[in-house]
């Protein structure tokens, strides 16, 4: 175990820039040596609902050791915000690269809730140009994987991923191919304090497995999709431990038990991790890859999942690199979920597109200027609308609140399941919280909010108002302003007029007009007139099996006869129809 991540510095000389000032770009440009790809392979650790509850990021409540051991070998980013406090949202903006509530990606789940919306089932539309960074990827040759959820506010294009599912993996790339592959931790989710999360069986028999004989297609049928009992579920930690209890919780029997789900679903998620570096390292592939791990937003408890507070949009990130630049250092600029795109492209050698909000923090394309603010959006949650804008810098955040009128505190019927939420309901019901924990009950809210971060991490004292801090304030609040104009948010916007604009005024959600297949002499050419529509085909054999999705860029030429099917597919809109062609 302890060679996992073992380092061979001095062997590869592979030094990457970390978005620093333009002079010291020449300082630390990338040296790639023979023994190091031009094109790094690129592996994401994706789990679920978490705040820097680690000791890498100064939580020693449970031992990870193998996120410790990848933060003593890598970067540690404790600035790290997603721009939402909840998933699917968040998702979205680092598949597309662009900030949710620019493209109708910010209320949670388009599609759900329908009986309390009153409203059809909806995609996110990015702007024409905009492409998932997986398929910007997999044009220039990386083969692209996801295992397993997605969750991104809109159908993925056939063109998204070469594979995406339970048995996607690196493993099944062609020979030599550089990758970029994710492997999603669902234990840390919020649902692992009611009931453990329903992918548990997937991740333990193959994440745990160090299989290196790894089949795509084997055991599909014998993978279900089911939740498991809290009975099944692995005990790692003991349940007496002194769990930090923030001051917007009682110290309570309840949260304490709460809290040890959390810490314990932390520790298997930390197994399962360990697995997947196991399985990098058997492959020989750990000195040639960056391995990035993070969390999907801030923590799961009440008062943290769902809220523009730090406790709900703070990630814990570490990106390490093949030699160990920078080894143990903490980098504390401000990051995005929007900079994920544009710093994935800038370290494999890709220029990232002007229309990405975000700017790259690593790589040939880093930004000459770090972060100065970080923005973040509050808007439906399943059944419940607010609408809450948000700026924070390195020390201050500002909050708007949209609708003063109405509470913080959302009923939402899935948190309501936490067994802690549903004390605190009790116990605001019988008026024994106190001030701390009461806040976020109160039946209205300020217009404007300012917390100093620092001094007040867990954002309870509202410094709006204090005239100390009134330069600040109307700093922030003019950040916050140019901000939305910038993206063409437009906060307080009923979902119904959104669907209205997305839908440019039609009762029905676009649709991708068919693809166009043009053969001269076994030369192919395919074209759309949706604009913005992803191209994909795919050759099948005379037993009707069909290989996986390509890309479509430019002609191609096949040398023998084949039947070619075609799909378009414009982000949001709904799929072309599958085109079939014969190839002479």
């Amino acid at each position: 175990m302890h060679n996992r991540i073992s380092l061979l510095t001095g062997f590869l000389l592979f030094q990457l820039i970390a978005g620093c000032q333009p002079a010291s770009l020449s300082e630390e440009a990338t040296e790639i040596s023979d023994e190091l790809p031009l094109r790094p392979h690129i592996l994401w650790l994706v789990t679920e609902d978490m705040g820097p509850y680690i000791a890498a990021f100064g939580d020693s409540t449970i031992e990870t050791p193998n996120l410790s051991r990848l933060a003593a070998e890598g970067i540690r980013y404790p600035n790290l915000f997603s721009p939402s406090g909840v998933c699917a949202p968040s998702r979205a903006a680092i598949a597309i690269g662009l900030y949710p509530s620019s493209f109708g990606a910010n209320h949670m789940r388009t599609s759900s809730h329908r009986e309390f919306t009153g409203l059809p089932a909806y995609e996110a539309i990015p702007p024409p140009e905009a492409k998932m960074m997986s398929q910007r990827l997999r044009e220039n040759g990386y083969y692209c994987t996801n295992n397993l959820k997605k969750d991104y506010q809109f159908q993925e294009p056939v063109t998204a991923w070469d594979a995406s599912g339970p048995f996607a993996h690196w493993r099944n790339r062609s020979e030599g191919q550089p990758f970029f592959s994710i492997f999603n931790f669902t234990e840390t989710h919020e649902s692992g304090l009611f009931e453990p999360y329903g992918f548990r069986h997937v991740e333990q028999r193959h994440y745990l497995s160090g299989d290196t004989t790894f089949d795509i297609n084997a055991g599909k049928d014998n993978i279900r999709r089911g939740r498991m009992n809290e009975e099944e579920t692995t005990v790692h930690i003991p349940q007496d431990l002194d769990f930090p209890i923030p001051p917007y919780l009682p110290d309570t029997e309840v949260v304490r038990r709460d809290l040890w789900k959390m810490y314990n679903n932390i520790t298997e998620m930390d197994r399962q991790l360990g697995a997947i570096l196991d399985q990098l390292e058997a492959d020989g592939l750990l000195d040639s890859t960056i391995i990035f791990f993070y969390a999907d937003h801030g923590g799961p408890l009440p008062r943290q999942k769902r809220l523009i507070y730090d406790s709900g949009l703070n990630s814990p990130m570490i990106v390490r690199f093949p030699n160990g630049w920078k080894a143990g250092d903490i980098d504390e600029q401000l990051i995005s979920f929007v900079d994920f795109a544009p710093t994935v492209f800038s370290l494999v050698g890709i220029k990232p597109p002007d229309y990405l909000h975000g700017q790259a923090f690593l790589g040939e394309y880093s930004a000459a200027e770090k972060r100065d603010y970080i923005y973040a959006a509050a808007d439906r949650f399943d059944e419940f609308t607010d609408a809450i804008r948000a700026v924070r810098d390195p020390q201050f955040k500002y909050i708007r609140n949209y609708r003063p009128e109405q509470g913080y505190y959302l009923p939402i019927s899935y948190r309501e399941q936490i067994p802690s939420m549903q004390q605190l309901r009790q116990m605001q019901a019988e008026g024994t919280l106190n001030e701390d924990q009461a806040q976020w009950f109160r039946e209205s809210k300020p217009p404007e909010e300012l917390f100093d971060c620092e001094k007040d991490p867990h954002e309870l004292h509202n410094l709006a108002d204090d005239p100390k801090y009134a330069e600040k304030l109307a700093a922030l609040r003019s950040e916050l302003d140019q901000w939305l104009e910038a993206i063409g948010d437009q906060p307080n916007l009923p979902e119904s007029e959104l669907v209205k604009q997305l839908w440019r005024g039609s009762d029905e959600q676009p649709a991708t007009v068919a693809p166009e297949i043009t053969i001269t002499d076994q030369s192919i050419t395919i074209s759309c007139p949706t604009s913005g529509a992803n191209i994909g085909y795919q050759f099948v054999s005379d037993e009707n099996e069909a290989d996986y999705w390509q890309v479509y860029t430019k002609p191609f030429t096949i040398n023998e006869s084949s039947q070619l099917r075609v799909q378009a597919h414009r982000i949001g809109y709904k799929p072309s129809e599958v085109i079939e062609a014969s190839v002479p």
